[in-house]
Parts: C-alpha cells; structure tokens; sequence
C-alpha cells in the first residue's frame, strides 16, 4: 500500500509535435536558390551570344519576345519572364534573410568564430551573404528596369544602356557578386542535399570545389568579355538617336538575303 507521504506519479509527458516549417522553408529556399542560379548561367549565355554576331544576339531577343512564333515582336512577353525571376528573388532573398546575422554582436561572433574555425566553407558563406547583400541592390535594379523597359533590348538597345547610359560599372559589381554568390550557393546546395555524393564525402567535396571555381572563373571572364563588347558597340553608336538594330535581311530594302536558317514563312514579317 503507498505512503500517504509518497510523492505522487507524475503524469506521462506528452511528446511534442515537430514543427516542419523550418525545413520546409530551407527546402524552398534550396530550390528558388537552384531555379535562380540556373537562370543565371542561361542568362549570361544568352546575352554573350553578341560575341558571336549582332544578328546572333537580335535572334536570341526576338525569340523571347514571340517573334518566331507570332511572327511580330511582343516584348510583355520579356516583362511575364523578369516578373517571374523577380518574383523568385524576391522570395529567395526573404527566406535567406532568416539566417543572416541580424545585429552586429551576432557579426562580431560570427567573424570570430570564421577565424577560430579556418574553414572554407565557413568562409565562402560569409561571402554569400555579403555578395547577397549587394545584390539585393543591384539585381532589384536591373530586373527593375527590365520588367518596366523590355523592348529596350537587343544588340544596339543594350550597349546604348551599358554605355550612354551609364550603367556598365553597375553591370561590372554585378556581374562579380551574382557569379561568386550563384556559384557558392550551388556548391553549397550539392554539399548539403548529398548531390554527387560518392563513397568519399572528403573526395567529392574537393572535386565539387575545384568544378564551382571552375565555372565561376569561366563566367566572370565571359561575362568580361561580354560586357566589354557592349561597351565597344555602345561608343560606336553613341551619336545615334535612340538606335535599334535590325539585321540587313529585314531592311527596307533588304540589305542582304537572308541566312539559310531563317524560316520561309518569316521573310516577310518585320520585328
């Protein structure tokens, strides 16, 4: 028989429900992360196509305005794909602001736990965020201008705004911060989500750095070389009023037949 003085049984404890949320919301941030620095990469290879000819980069903007499809140019069609992207940074940015340093003893202890740790990784995210940072400027800028101004793109379009307007040392931080910050991230995204993970995780985290170096320095340079040719067809046409490019095909008169590829049924419709 128990003890009147006997401490009474306590009840059993509930066991508490997982909150999901918070990986539910690093998922999303994993896969806006993913969406953007793949239409990173794709971007800087559309724009770089005026490497290869003004014809070249007028055909890559004609076919996202519509043009090979309706056979004239429709450039909301530009505004529905930057209000997309905006739509994603937007999100993105939102969900990594839950794990930024919100207060400067939070930075102070973080900058000394970097340099106790000496670890590149712990290094590459504090770039991340400053890269982050930066473009939460630069990027609202451009997607900005892009989502209110889209038929000002295209081989004379562009370089009259990179050069006349002034705007090639904004492209130039930009083009350094989204290459380093896209890069880190998606190393990071492949490390935490065990993508290419082999029988040596040590091995495959050292070849996946070696491959984000490799890729951020071919960007960089391309996107370089890129932005300086816009900035030498910019200074070419700086006189010009309001210039627009149209190949020599489309002309009135035709300066030139045009290139085999070009579709029949397009010879005779105008941008």
């Amino acid at each position: 028989m128990q003890s009147a003085n006997a401490p009474l049984p306590r009840p059993p404890i509930a066991m508490a429900r997982k909150n999901r949320w918070p990986a539910r919301l690093d998922l999303a941030q994993s896969l806006t992360g993913l969406a953007l620095g793949l239409f990173m990469w794709g971007h800087m290879v559309f724009v770089s196509t005026i490497l290869i000819s003004k014809d070249a980069m007028w055909t890559v903007t004609k076919m996202f305005e519509g043009y090979f499809v309706f056979g004239t140019a429709h450039a909301w069609l530009v505004s529905v794909v930057v209000a997309v992207v905006f739509a994603l940074f937007i999100a993105h940015a939102l969900l990594a602001l839950r794990k930024f340093p919100i207060n400067y003893g939070q930075w102070r202890l973080y900058r000394q736990h970097m340099g106790a740790m000496r670890h590149e990784d712990t290094t590459l995210w504090f770039w991340q965020v400053v890269t982050g940072f930066a473009l939460f400027f630069l990027a609202s800028a451009h997607l900005t201008q892009m989502l209110l101004q889209p038929g000002l793109i295209g081989p004379y379009e562009s370089a009259e705004r990179v050069w006349s307007g002034r705007w090639w040392p904004i492209y130039l931080v930009m083009l350094f911060a989204v290459e380093i910050h896209g890069g880190v991230g998606l190393y990071r995204l492949a490390v935490k989500w065990g993508w290419f993970e082999g029988s040596e995780p040590a091995v495959t985290r050292a070849r996946l750095k070696r491959l984000k170096w490799g890729l951020s320095i071919f960007f960089i340079a391309l996107g370089l070389i890129t932005l300086a040719a816009y900035m030498k067809i910019g200074y070419d046409i700086r006189h010009a009023d309001a210039p627009r490019y149209t190949p020599a095909w489309l002309q009135n008169p035709p300066q030139s037949p045009p290139p085999a590829w070009w579709p029949s049924w397009l010879k005779e419709a105008r941008p």
